[in-house]
């Protein structure tokens, strides 16, 4: 038998972090391996739009209102979004410090180790790929939708998951087809919309990140015209009773009505405003990311909460908040209000945009963590692969489009839903750490933007994302576990033994600061 070529790893060091300096100088080389920076502020911001104002904006307003919040699901948005300003505080500085692809898998290990920024890498694939597959099957929903109202209709066999999953309780409903739990043949055969979509927005990433950023910009500037009709519109039917009272009396179920519940909503919008982490997966791109990555993803982040406040108060203030657990809960309030067919019409275009946007911007992040990964070794050489005439990551992106679009075509909304809060509030909490260690490690470190009130701002940033995923089912702490233990095997297995940082700790390369 041969010897394998692969050298061994004598000496281990699953804590080494990787050199600031060296993150910065791979950031800027040009190369074969280098992207394209062709991103201004504008661009990032509306790339953080693109990936917050979809599914939340669109369907999760309702209902939260309608099984935990009540009247009170703006004080849910606001919640969400001082928790989200805590941690967008700490990402602006180590996008600004660490202007580099991979976002929080890059900023863990330039600050606690290879082992964690493995770990966190692999749980952003849960936010990236699975966020874009469940509003992929979402996306879906609205286009058939859309079709309908144009006197379009699809077939079901062709427009629905193949399988649907089932609890024990569903077992011997037969109105929802269960024949056992766990995943159920449904006898559709594709979901074919999901698919096309993500195939078709893989394919634009592939064809440059300007021509990507220029269809998003397009898409937010029409998606915001139509929340901003929709609003105006709304404000004219706007009916203070049904805010009353503002905190609905608890149900006696914790998390349904009072206090409990606008938590509990909080929890569930939070996936509303899942992407504006995405903007630092593009550092790269920048055209001066030290500037500008700050602008982008606290500029999107504090246009989206705006929106989603005053959107989710002008919503119940035209339908009673009970009435609002339905999948297109905006399409139901101008209905309910008398709006012309052409403004009904319009709230479906809005959705069909904007989660097609939110696709957009969560398989860039994907990518883009793939990349990083393989430039240090830790996945194979053909994903850090950029396009000779794109300057794009395009094996990855294609990887990641064809992984998703088979999951989103084939696998039911409830199973690809469960874990993508959770994995994205892990994130948050490892990227609150890391400026507090970065702050002490490299006090000498230039930081373009510097989060204010340190220890602070990260501190509160941890528990408020921590407390978030306090609120999560017990099942989704298990299954994020199980995922996690997947990756350990393959970081033990393959990673580590192809790391580049341990081959050069092995070597006795000296590593700059």
């Amino acid at each position: 038998m041969p010897r394998s070529h692969t050298p061994k790893v004598r000496r281990m060091n699953l804590w080494a972090t990787k050199s600031i300096t060296a993150l910065r100088a791979e950031a800027d080389a040009v190369g074969e391996h280098s992207l394209k920076r062709a991103l201004g502020p504008l661009n990032l911001i509306t790339l953080g739009i693109g990936a917050i104002i979809g599914a939340g904006i669109f369907v999760l307003t309702g209902q939260a209102a309608a099984l935990y919040a009540g009247p009170a699901v703006p004080l849910s948005m606001v919640l969400v979004g001082i928790a989200c300003a805590f941690a967008g505080l700490c990402y602006a500085e180590m996008a600004s410090a660490v202007p580099v692809a991979g976002s929080a898998y890059t900023y863990s290990y330039a600050t606690m180790g290879e082992l964690i920024a493995w770990i966190i890498g692999w749980d952003l694939v849960l936010e990236y790929a699975a966020g874009a597959a469940t509003v992929g099957v979402g996306w879906s929903g609205h286009f058939v939708s859309l079709l309908n109202d144009f006197g379009v209709a699809l077939p079901s066999t062709l427009t629905n998951s193949p399988t649907q999953w089932c609890t024990a309780a569903n077992v011997h409903d037969l109105v929802a087809g269960c024949a056992h739990s766990g995943l159920n043949l449904t006898g559709a055969i594709l979901n074919v919309p999901a698919v096309l979509i993500v195939l078709l927005m893989s394919t634009v990433l592939v064809i440059g990140i300007k021509e990507s950023a220029t269809v998003n910009n397009f898409i937010v500037m029409l998606k915001i015209s139509i929340v901003l009709l929709i609003v105006v519109v709304g404000l004219g039917h706007f009916h203070s009773g049904n805010l009353k009272p503002f905190i609905a009396p608890n149900t006696g179920d914790w998390g349904t009505y009072g206090v409990s519940g606008i938590l509990r909503g909080a929890g569930l919008v939070f996936f509303a405003y899942i992407g504006f982490d995405a903007v630092s997966t593009a550092a790269q791109e920048a055209r001066n990311p030290q500037r500008d990555m700050p602008i982008g993803i606290l500029g999107s982040l504090a246009i989206c909460t705006v929106l989603y406040v005053v959107v989710s108060a002008v919503l119940v203030g035209m339908v009673p908040f009970k009435d609002l657990n339905v999948a297109a809960p905006m399409a139901l309030a101008m209905q309910r209000i008398g709006a012309p067919e052409w403004i009904r019409v319009s709230v479906d275009v809005g959705a069909v945009l904007g989660l097609g946007s939110v696709i957009l911007v969560m398989l860039l992040g994907q990518s883009r963590v793939f990349y990083s990964m393989s430039r240090d070794g830790l996945l194979g050489k053909w994903a850090a692969s950029v396009h000779p005439k794109f300057r794009t990551p395009y094996l990855s992106t294609i990887f990641t489009g064809v992984a998703v679009a088979i999951a989103t075509g084939m696998l039911p909304l409830q199973l690809l839903g469960q874990l993508v809060n959770i994995g994205t509030l892990l994130a948050f909490v490892l990227v609150c750490i890391g400026v507090m260690v970065l702050r002490k490690t490299r006090p000498d470190l230039n930081r373009p933007f510097r989060t204010p009130w340190v220890p602070f701002v990260p501190i509160m940033g941890i528990i408020c994302c921590f407390g978030l995923m306090l609120t999560l089912p017990q099942d989704t702490w298990i299954r994020l576990i199980v995922w996690l233990l997947i990756g350990l095997t393959i970081y033990f297995g393959y990673s580590r033994r192809h790391s580049i940082l341990q081959r050069e700790l092995a070597a006795g390369v000296p590593q700059q600061k």
